[in-house]
């Protein structure tokens, strides 16, 4: 286990590569796990939560190498898949987990799959049942009126019912319910109040299956034909959005930077972030945009400035949930208060979010001014202006979010930080130590065990 020992710096400057998309690289393998021939990943997140879906496709006879961000595929297609020896281990990883249930719902073989403590504990429910109503056999462990893993999923008869469900604004939930709608008889179509991040459904398309969406108001309808065939295509992966968000936000709030963050995933559904920090008057252009397999990026170029608070509203969150932790940073910076509403779901993520960020908060000596399950007040501008607040001791709780929040929030402070149990980044963002190193002076940044 180790920790992490940063240095206050007066500003960030330089030009950097993030790492693939986690999301994306999830999907990729999946499905090119299930399109029949070879399929190439250049841009793959080679993370831990990545590689327990390589692993998992690998136990179920698909045959893929990983060398760095690169990864090939050779499958047999949609019915390809072979019954596992063993229990299939998605690890720490939430989007393995949901996204397989689907899958593996669909499979004329019986399989279990189990995560590690944390994920054990994660509600599942909300990608259960709707699979259940597919016709899915799938048994859990009850507790509390949710469900939670290990499951054990035998074959079953999937059909679409004749009401479609209705979702709360998940991605993994839908990105399930669509996979399983590929071995279901019929039609399957799932609606959102609020659309979630679509690279499920942009990736299905790149794959060669048709889709029919339905776009009402801040809602959106997906259908899927059950037997649609994947062709096996070479797919790029941007950089992570999720990732970026961490350098953006400190380079807004640090007087004096001015960054450039090359070939970043910009796909409407994930720049939420980008849209709050603009409203928030943050310098953030994009320049050099482009469409590459089904995926829009850009180079995002951001400049120090004097944010503003704001109020975002639940609408938004399905587009910026993974970076509520730093924006709540960004808006400790700024002036006036900040409002977050509809962060409820915070609480069922790695750790309970909503709690690690008052906690965070707490230990830099930042007060919040309401904390709820529905919302986040966060006052901006009352000692929390760079050098003004104290370094710190911060437990990650084994949440990559919270550990790079933690950290970024060091260089910020006007003493020395340490941020314990970092090795939870790793699911994430492996090379984020490396890069954060490149933009600050030497000796700001110290790994010890």
């Amino acid at each position: 286990m180790h920790s992490v020992i940063i240095k206050p710096v007066n500003k960030l400057s330089g030009t950097i590569c993030i790492p693939g998309d986690k999301s994306i690289s999830h999907r990729a393998v999946i499905l090119g796990s299930l399109a029949k021939g070879t399929t190439r990943i250049t841009g793959f997140l080679e993370s831990e939560d990545c590689m327990r879906t390589v692993e998992i496709f690998r136990q179920l006879g698909v045959d893929i190498a990983v060398s760095g961000n690169e990864a090939v595929i050779t499958s047999n297609g949609l019915h390809g898949l072979k019954e596992p020896k063993g229990d299939l281990y998605a690890g720490n990883s939430g989007t393995t987990m949901r996204l397989m249930l689907g899958v593996l719902a669909g499979q004329k073989f019986t399989s279990r799959i189990t995560g590690d403590d944390s994920l054990c504990k994660r509600p599942m429910k909300r990608v259960t049942e709707p699979l259940r109503r597919m016709g899915a056999k799938i048994t859990g462990r009850v507790k509390n009126y949710d469900e939670y893993a290990p499951f054990t999923i035998s074959e079953g008869q999937l059909s679409q019912k004749k009401r479609p469900p209705s979702l709360i604004p998940s991605a993994q939930v839908k990105s399930a319910i669509l996979l399983a709608g590929l071995y279901a008889k019929g039609k399957t179509s799932v609606f959102e109040h609020f659309k979630s991040r679509d690279h499920t459904e942009r990736m299905l398309k790149y794959f060669g299956v048709n889709l029919d969406i339905e776009e009402e108001g801040e809602g959106c309808g997906v259908s899927i034909e059950g037997g649609s065939r994947l062709k096996a295509k070479d797919i790029v992966i941007p950089g992570d959005i999720s990732s970026a968000a961490f350098f953006i936000v400190a380079a807004s709030c640090l007087e004096g930077s001015e960054i450039t963050i090359k070939n970043v995933g910009v796909n409407p559904t994930r720049t939420g972030i980008i849209d709050v920090m603009k409203r928030m008057k943050a310098d953030i252009k994009l320049k050099n945009e482009k469409i590459i397999s089904g995926e829009p990026r850009a180079d995002i170029i951001v400049k120090s400035s004097r944010l503003q608070g704001t109020t975002i509203e639940p609408g938004e969150i399905p587009r910026l949930i993974d970076e509520i932790p730093i924006i709540a940073v960004a808006a400790a910076f700024a002036q006036g208060k900040t409002t977050i509403k509809g962060v409820s779901e915070l609480k069922v993520k790695e750790s309970n979010r909503l709690m690690a960020i008052r906690d965070i908060f707490h230990y830099f000596g930042i007060r919040l001014n309401d904390y709820s399950s529905k919302r986040l007040v966060i006052p901006g501008g009352q000692n929390t202006k760079p050098k003004t607040f104290p370094g710190s001791l911060c437990n990650s709780l084994g949440d990559h979010r919270i550990a790079m929040t933690g950290i970024i929030m060091g260089l910020m402070a006007k003493g020395e930080t340490i941020v314990y149990d970092t090795d939870c980044i790793n699911t994430s963002f492996p090379n984020f130590i490396e890069i954060l190193k490149k933009m600050t002076p030497k000796g700001t940044i110290k790994v010890e065990k």
